[in-house]
């Protein structure tokens, strides 16, 4: 009745002129309101132009983000807003909401769904690995894309009754407007002395009851859409966060375990490290990533322990070319011109007067060459389900970093028959390619076994380095799980290869006690050999990192 009543004013009033003053007052409030009516936002977190840039160059080179803003676009309005303050709430620094009164009705299910995603006690820890990451804010926004669409169906009801408020809120602002036309109108009309003709007066008063019956309208409808809740919001958004969270966590915990360090990852572009993560993630050794990553921490803390060129507890005298252990004795000869020659001989021979020590030895110079086997049997699975070869791969790619460590050439040789061997090089003054990384770690030769072909690829690399830098010492791991033969013609100059370059050979039988065993041609061949039962236990190994 009261809605009638501003609408339809007294015919009596119609007829009876007004003042301008006093229409102006009654009109004063709506004139204000359609003046400065305040604008309303249509995102929920507070951003700037670069957050804004952020977000558009992320959604530009992200096919998934797309499709996923194309599929809830379908059924849901205003979803592409949703999307960008999920974004940004993972990736600013310190997410701020808006208050909900400064929304626009059609976005405050948006304001609710990220409110609920703030307050979720997983959003911590989701937030640490995605802060100023795009890229990772990304997958947290594709890995809600689920729970987003159940929430934004079941919030169908709320969003209708924020759109009427909407509605409202504009026919209030309607309103006013007309109200100020009402009054120009009235003003064009008025006499010299202010007097307003009474029609013109009636429809300024009409205007403004429009307006409060608008205003009050409007004013419940709002009240109304702040108060009304989505059902299970909150439920859905800490099991959206935690699915997210779950997510980021597992690749970023990927890219630890393959050494690409967060510098790495923030010089790729999108599509590149949405490749990698790809790749990482199906490739032949992507179900051991967790194994890489405890090995390379072994073999870091190991390296923390060593002690470079440390000589052990002295417990004798042995024959030997290594100067840096040479007895005192020895070095008088060479005060002596006659007896130098006699020194140059020994030495050339290997057969000066050493002390002998117990302890950990020198650590080499020269390159170090993983050779790792790929034969069939490499692939028989042990103790918690891993195989040979990803042991024997986790050891090897730990190698490489001990290698990069020190500064020494890394080179990896992937063998299986005398007819199959790939040689994958590192050089130590290069960043090592991870795409040239992967190609080591995931190549499986399969067939039998040959020691021959790679053990003599690995010496002619390490003469080959001897002879273009004068680096000597270099260290060889033999990785493998078979024993086989080799002629004695290959061991003679084998040997002769091991004196002239002074390089060593490690080796580990990897679910092969027998290869550790006296009489193996493995054990005839290695200098430190050592055998690995439980492939779940990358402790097996580490002796190898204090002394490489």
């Amino acid at each position: 009745m009261d809605d009638a009543a501003g609408a339809h004013p007294d015919p009596a009033t119609e007829r009876t002129a007004s003042r301008l003053e006093e229409l102006a007052g009654l009109a004063g409030t709506w004139l204000a309101l359609s003046a400065a009516a305040p604008a309303r936002h249509t995102g929920a977190v507070v951003a700037d132009r670069f957050d804004r840039i952020a977000w558009h160059d992320t959604y530009g080179q992200s096919a998934a983000l797309r499709e996923l803003a194309g599929e809830l676009g379908e059924r849901h309005a205003h979803t592409d807003d949703l999307l960008t303050d999920t974004f940004l709430a993972a990736y600013k620094a310190a997410p701020r909401l808006r208050e909900a009164t400064e929304m626009e009705h059609s976005r405050l299910v948006n304001h609710r769904v990220v409110t609920a995603l703030l307050e979720s006690p997983d959003f911590a820890e989701l937030h640490r690995e995605t802060v100023g990451d795009p890229y990772a804010a990304a997958m947290a926004v594709l890995a809600q894309g689920t729970t987003l669409r159940r929430m934004l169906d079941d919030a169908r009801p709320a969003r209708d009754r924020d759109e009427r408020a909407g509605r409202a809120r504009r026919d209030a602002g309607d309103a006013a407007t007309a109200v100020a036309e009402a009054l120009r109108q009235a003003a064009d009309e008025a006499d010299e002395d202010g007097t307003v003709p009474g029609p013109a007066a009636a429809a300024v008063r009409q205007a403004v009851g429009h307006a409060e019956a608008a205003a009050r309208r409007a004013a419940t409808d709002a009240g109304q859409a702040l108060a009304v809740a989505v059902p299970g919001v909150r439920a859905a958004a800490r099991g959206a966060v935690a699915k997210s969270a779950a997510a980021v966590r597992e690749e970023a915990a990927l890219m630890r375990a393959w050494g690409v360090g967060s510098g790495e990852l923030e010089r790729m572009s999108f599509a590149e490290r949405a490749r990698l993560a790809e790749r990482l993630r199906t490739g032949r050794l992507a179900e051991w990533a967790e194994l890489i990553g405890r090995f390379r921490q072994m073999a870091d803390g190991e390296r923390a322990r060593k002690v470079e060129n440390a000589t052990g507890e002295l417990i004798g005298v042995t024959l030997g070319d290594d100067l840096s252990r040479i007895v005192p004795s020895e070095l008088a000869n060479l005060g002596l011109p006659e007896l130098r020659a006699v020194f140059a001989a020994r030495y050339a021979a290997g057969e000066l007067m050493l002390y002998d020590s117990q302890g950990e030895q020198a650590t080499g110079r020269g390159a170090v060459v993983a050779c790792v086997d790929t034969s069939h049997s490499m692939y028989e699975a042990g103790p918690g389900g891993i195989t040979r070869e990803a042991w024997a791969k986790a050891c090897a790619l730990a190698l490489l970093d001990q290698a990069r460590h020190a500064g020494r050439d890394f080179v990896g040789i992937v063998f299986s028959a005398a007819d199959k061997l790939r040689v994958f090089r590192f050089p130590a003054g290069r960043p090592a390619d991870l795409a040239h990384v992967l190609d080591f770690a995931e190549t499986f030769l399969g067939g039998g076994t040959s020691y021959q072909r790679p053990l003599t690829a690995a010496g002619e690399l390490l003469e080959e380095e001897f002879n273009d830098s004068a680096r000597a010492r270099g260290d060889i791991v033999m990785l493998t799980d078979d024993d086989c033969g080799v002629t004695e013609a290959w061991m003679r100059d084998w040997n002769q290869a091991k004196r002239r370059l002074g390089f060593r050979v490690f080796g580990v039988g990897i679910g092969a006690p027998r290869l550790a065993a006296a009489g193996s041609v493995l054990e005839a061949l290695c200098d430190n050999l050592r055998s690995v039962e439980d492939f779940t236990d990358v402790h097996a190994a580490a002796d190898l990192f204090r002394v490489i």
